[in-house]
């Protein structure tokens, strides 16, 4: 929209969504002016999320219908029917902070050539109720500027809700991989890295929900459900094209040992230790290297961090 302030188009899927998606539908319109709109799309709800969504008396809030075809498509679904120069990917248990958009709209303003800004979290539990002490990380550096190898490497982003990327990338990468069932953001951050620069916040500024049906639980994943996303970002000629041959066994080693510690912090979390411990065993195995790093990560999540 040239001539006129940078705007984002908030994208949400939802699925039996009507414990949470009133609180995430109030955290993002009231942001203020920089939302265009807030596309909802259901995929196939049986409760009241239809409902809750049609209900909102703000003519920004969109409801579109994609029912049965999972989450992938509904995020493309309506980036598709977007109107604005930026996008977000918004889960519909998760709630934003106020200002948030402002703030990444506004670090869009000093970054021209990037195609996606991004910041941090906090988690939330599912009364909303702060959980953790990711505060602590409060200020650290993340990677910005050419970030294709750090990215490959492992998925430092974590959550869509933390980041805004252009309209106009994220459409020449050709969406979210619906094939892939987990780490399909992922895969496809990867390939917006391979096209432009991203540029980090220090800023949390989203609340990530953390509750029984959240697809995080460890007893829903594990290493074996990562992995296809590993052998899609290492086949995937836009990533490739931008990856020195020479880097790319350490690159994919490095992935498959960040994916199966993830796992392995997520079994802590929810006190599957000795799940924790058979995950880590592996990652040790798979790259013993990197053990220093595996032990802080699995620290870290004992710790809540």
């Amino acid at each position: 929209m040239t001539g006129q302030p940078a705007t984002v188009s908030v994208v949400m899927p939802a699925w039996n969504a009507a414990a949470y998606i009133g609180e995430a539908i109030a955290s993002v319109l009231a942001q203020g002016s920089g939302v265009e709109e807030l596309i909802v799309i259901d995929d196939g709800s049986t409760d009241a999320t239809r409902a809750i969504v049609a209900g909102c008396d703000d003519a920004r809030v969109r409801l579109l219908s994609n029912p049965g075809r999972g989450v992938s498509a509904a995020r493309n679904h309506g980036a598709a029917a977007a109107k604005a120069d930026w996008l977000m990917f918004l889960d519909s248990d998760d709630r934003l902070r106020p200002g948030a958009i402002a703030t990444l709209l506004q670090a869009a303003g000093a970054a021209p050539r990037a195609v996606a800004i991004y910041g941090d979290y906090d988690r939330i539990d599912g009364n909303g109720n702060p959980i953790g002490h990711r505060g602590w990380l409060q200020g650290r550096a993340k990677p910005s500027g050419e970030v294709l190898q750090r990215l490959a490497a492992g998925n430092f982003i974590v959550n869509g809700g933390v980041m805004i990327v252009r309209a106009s990338a994220f459409a020449a990468v050709g969406g979210f991989d619906v094939a892939l069932k987990y780490c399909e953001d992922w895969h496809c951050w990867c390939r917006l890295a391979a096209l432009g620069e991203f540029q980090a916040l220090p800023d949390h500024l989203m609340d990530y929900r953390v509750h029984g049906d959240s697809t995080m639980s460890p007893t829903l994943r594990s290493p074996a459900d990562f992995l296809p996303a590993v052998d899609r970002v290492f086949s995937d000629a836009i990533i490739l094209a931008r990856l020195p041959a020479e880097d790319l066994p350490a690159l994919r080693r490095a992935a498959e040992t960040h994916m199966i510690t993830f796992a392995a912090t997520q079994a802590v979390r929810f006190g599957h230790y000795r799940q924790a411990a058979g995950y880590a065993l592996a990652a040790i195995r798979r790259a013993p290297r990197a053990l220093p790093a595996v032990a802080l990560r699995l620290g870290l999540a004992w710790l809540r961090i």
